[in-house]
């Protein structure tokens, strides 16, 4: 019997530059599986290739052993040289059966990610079945694994909180932003236009903010952040200079010492008096500490939001049991529905097999008997067998279904 299989290449093993070695380009997957189940008993595969993950579902008949992984890896035809294969396979985790399930359904669930509770995984993992499912190479199996992979994880995140509060700095900075019921033409001035604020910006540009001026030490990746929010790009010396005045302003830069003095702050007022928002997500703080104090200031602060984070990811795992309760309890409903599903495919060949036993017993075994017979009983006699055909089709199933009802309970 073939049995459920995950060779998996994760964060926990091994380090994320490492593991980009073993990531497969979209040009490349059909080959490569190709060539896995060309060499080896493999009927059905997908692979999911995430930044913190490298992953094979498969099925075999086959025991996953480190020969078997080797062959695989090799089948792979990845090019790395051999000492690395070595490295990747004391890296390895193979999970069979049930626990393979277990595994993807814990995956889904964001159990296994980086940071518990966040949902892109599930979308990774569907996209990553669905692409495979499309190229032919998974069938009835998988598609009642992923069915079930899908259920388990909505129902975790909806009937958890393992997902609810926001864990990322950005995404709490943005929450805080969004609560002050900011106009769309706010004037947002973006200072530094690294990572963080590039992150902070797309949450701003996708709910419909559209007045930016970014500045930054290095013109040209300003310009890009620029483009992309339809914004003005600035060096970050000309802050100094501007006098278009702001509602808010985003900060997140490498200095070693306050980016926005008093001085700079009273300059970039020109002389308006309402009360300003900053967002420093510098560390340490891009504004300086008299600026907050001595002004009409609304600050949000990264250490703050880091505070927050810290709380919210307790609440994450404080959801675990619950989650894993609705994992086990999927886990156990599977293995029946699969265990029907088997017998219905089983049971396909009965039709077929009854209908030529009663076709052969009036055309050739009793064919004699029955040509002596007048109309009215032949007639008679069809209807028996015809009624016998269409019971004796159902009996099978029904009791292989009670059984099961019965190991069940």
């Amino acid at each position: 019997m073939e049995y459920l299989k995950v060779i998996a290449f994760t964060h926990h093993q091994i380090d994320l530059k490492s593991l980009g070695k073993l990531v497969i380009c979209d040009e490349s997957l059909d080959d490569r599986l190709k060539n896995i189940q060309s060499l080896l008993p493999v009927s059905e595969i997908f692979y999911i290739g995430t930044c913190n993950r490298v992953e094979f579902v498969f099925l075999t008949k086959e025991k996953t052993d480190k020969a078997f992984v080797t062959n695989f890896l090799r089948a792979l035809n990845t090019g790395l040289p051999e000492e690395f294969l070595e490295r990747f396979l004391d890296q390895v985790s193979v999970y069979e059966n049930e626990q393979a399930f277990n595994h993807l359904l814990r995956t889904s669930c964001s159990l296994e990610s980086l940071i518990v509770g966040e949902k892109q995984i599930l979308a990774q993992l569907r996209k990553a079945y669905e692409n495979c499912r499309d190229a032919g190479f998974t069938g009835d199996y998988m598609r009642m694994i992923m069915d079930r992979v899908v259920k388990t994880a909505k129902e975790v995140y909806t009937q958890t909180n393992i997902s609810k509060n926001p864990v990322s700095v950005v995404s709490l900075a943005y929450r805080k932003l969004k609560e002050l019921n900011m106009c769309s033409n706010s004037r947002i001035l973006i200072i530094g236009a690294g990572e963080t604020n590039q992150n902070i910006a797309k949450y701003l540009n996708k709910h419909k903010y559209s007045n930016f001026s970014i500045f930054n030490r290095t013109l040209s990746k300003a310009e890009v952040l620029a483009k992309d929010l339809n914004g003005k790009a600035y060096n970050l010396e000309e802050l100094a200079t501007f006098k278009d005045g702001f509602d808010v302003i985003i900060t997140c830069t490498g200095s070693t010492t306050p980016i926005i003095t008093e001085e700079l702050y009273n300059s970039l007022l020109n002389g308006e008096t309402g009360k300003k928002v900053i967002v420093d997500l510098a560390i340490p703080n891009d504004v300086d500490p008299a600026v907050v104090h001595n002004n009409l200031i609304h600050y949000i602060e990264v250490e703050s939001l880091k505070e927050i984070a810290r709380k919210n990811i307790q609440e994450r795992y404080d959801e675990l049991v619950h989650a894993e309760e609705i994992i086990d309890n999927n886990i156990a409903e599977f293995f029946t529905v699969l265990k029907q599903r088997r017998i219905e495919i089983a049971m396909r060949e009965v039709p077929r097999k009854i209908k030529e036993i009663k076709n052969k017993a009036i055309n050739a075994v009793f064919a004699e008997e029955i040509s002596h017979l007048d109309d009215a009983s032949r007639d008679v006699l069809e209807r028996v067998m015809n009624y016998m055909e269409k019971k004796c089709i159902g009996v099978p199933m029904i009791m292989a279904k009670e059984i099961l009802v019965k190991e069940s309970n």
